[in-house]
């Protein structure tokens, strides 16, 4: 069989993979692009794009329950039409999908882009399932992950959903239960809740969100689970009824729905690339060890990128990833890269944010912690949006900030603003030395700091009551 041969393949076109040819295309490496199966990335196409647009309908659809503070007549009267809800997500769906298509494989040749599963025959050989075989000194491996199902859920057909079919909906049931109370399940099973659908959330876990400060976990239940039920702590069971409904069951509690989405994690998509054939073992997660900094699998030519390697499984990460791949699979020498500093973000209403060191991670000797409840924050209370508690960490001894857990309004924005800082190294007191207006959602931030920074040895020179002296 006649073979290619290249510098560098990239098996699969998803952001990861993208951002791969991001680095090797400039390189004058020769290369080429394989991808099975849909094209235009998870991101865009069944992830952080149509989750959002659902999320944003579903928010402004259920503001309508503070017009009545305001003197805002009829908003009892308000209905939404479920069907062109939906229709308006896909719409936008695919406007994103098509703007990454037309930005990337869109424009490749045959020859650039290959369509096809691919697998791996010899270390440095790839075959394609339609019989193509690609020989590259470098390989990289980005071909993204998929929902998890358990098998005898299956067998439930299109009565059981994951994201990979969720944004195909015309309409919505009646009932569902969402199972897995992670990022995905909170987002899209809050946003069922409000647009109308009557929704249990279950997870087997006693806490949501990924959260693992107790505190802001504690507050996180109380808030979600005031909306709509939380079934916390005990797995779900499911069994089909006599009329076609589902029955979930969860420690003892029953309910029967029309439909179910499994939000219970993603597996990485490399059980078809034969990859035993590459020379690799696979570590107890089924995934070959590779160092987070090079994405280089052990000594070998392959680097592991995205989704792919299960790790954090975001946008973000998986494009920083990607252009590590690409600059090391194009040079000599193998560099390695300072990864930035964790952040993770849940938009359900409020945020959900980890950012930095978690709870969870950190020592509790060295740890000094401070907190402010949303309840009292002027602007949050303007908003309507009062609810909630922000938590911060920092060194006790060096005041240097270590990390934050929250569940608040425009934690999204407090988040970054976090993160930025603890990539520079900044202590608390560096921090309440910048400025903060009034009356805006980080004063909430600037009120915890101000609780941290009591609670460290370490204090700034000038008072931070005080400008900084020039």
């Amino acid at each position: 069989m006649e073979e290619r041969k290249v510098d560098v393949a990239i098996i699969g076109s998803g952001s990861a993979g993208l951002y791969s040819l991001s680095k090797v295309r400039p390189s004058g490496k020769s290369w080429v692009l394989i991808n099975g199966g849909h094209t235009g990335t998870t991101c865009a196409r069944v992830g952080c794009m149509p989750s959002k647009a659902v999320i944003q309908v579903a928010e402004d659809f259920y503001r309508r329950k503070v017009f009545n503070r305001y003197g805002v007549e009829g908003h009892d009267d308000l209905r939404i039409d479920q069907a062109e809800a939906m229709e308006y997500v896909q719409d936008l769906r695919d406007t994103f999908v098509d703007r990454v298509l037309s930005n990337s494989t869109d424009n490749m040749s045959d020859e650039q882009f290959i369509e096809g599963y691919a697998h791996f025959v010899e270390p440095n050989l790839l075959e394609i399932d339609n019989g193509q075989r690609i020989r590259a000194d470098r390989i990289i491996i980005a071909t993204g992950s998929a929902p998890i199902v358990p098998g005898p859920w299956k067998a439930f057909g299109d009565k059981v959903l994951t994201t990979d079919d969720f944004f195909e909906q015309e309409t919505l049931p009646s009932s569902m239960a969402v199972i897995g109370l992670g990022v995905i399940g909170l987002e899209i099973g809050q946003s069922l809740h409000r647009l109308g659908v009557d929704v249990v959330g279950i997870d087997q876990l006693e806490t949501i969100g990924g959260i693992s400060d107790p505190d802001v976990a504690s507050m996180a239940v109380d808030i979600l689970g005031s909306e709509m039920p939380l079934w916390l702590g005990h797995a779900a069971e499911i069994t089909e009824t006599d009329d076609g409904m589902l029955k979930i069951t969860a420690g003892k509690k029953t309910k029967t729905v029309d439909k179910i989405l499994v939000a219970i994690g993603r597996h990485p998509n490399i059980d078809k690339l034969s990859i035993e054939n590459a020379g690799v073992t696979l570590n107890d997660n089924g995934i070959p060890d590779y160092d987070l900094n090079t994405m280089q699998i052990a000594d070998t030519h392959l680097f592991l990128a995205g989704d792919a390697n299960g790790d954090s499984q975001l946008l973000h990460e998986a494009g920083d990833e990607g252009r590590i791949a690409g600059f090391n699979a194009t040079n000599d020498s193998i560099q390695g890269f300072k990864r930035k500093t964790p952040l993770f973000i849940t938009f359900c209403d409020p945020n959900i944010v980890s950012v930095g060191g978690r709870f969870a991670d950190l020592d509790p000797d060295t740890t000094a912690i401070g907190e402010i409840k949303m309840a009292p924050v002027g602007r949050a209370l303007i908003m309507a949006k009062n609810k909630g508690i922000i938590r911060v960490y920092a060194d006790k001894a060096s005041g240097k900030l270590l990390g934050a857990e929250m569940i608040a309004a425009k934690g999204e924005n407090l988040g970054h603003l976090l993160a930025w800082c603890i990539q520079q190294d900044m202590t608390v007191g560096q921090l309440l030395q910048l400025p903060f207006y009034h009356p805006v959602i980080e004063e909430a931030l600037q009120a915890a700091l101000y609780d941290l920074y009591s609670k460290v040895d370490a204090k700034n020179e000038t008072p931070i009551t005080e400008l900084v002296p020039l």
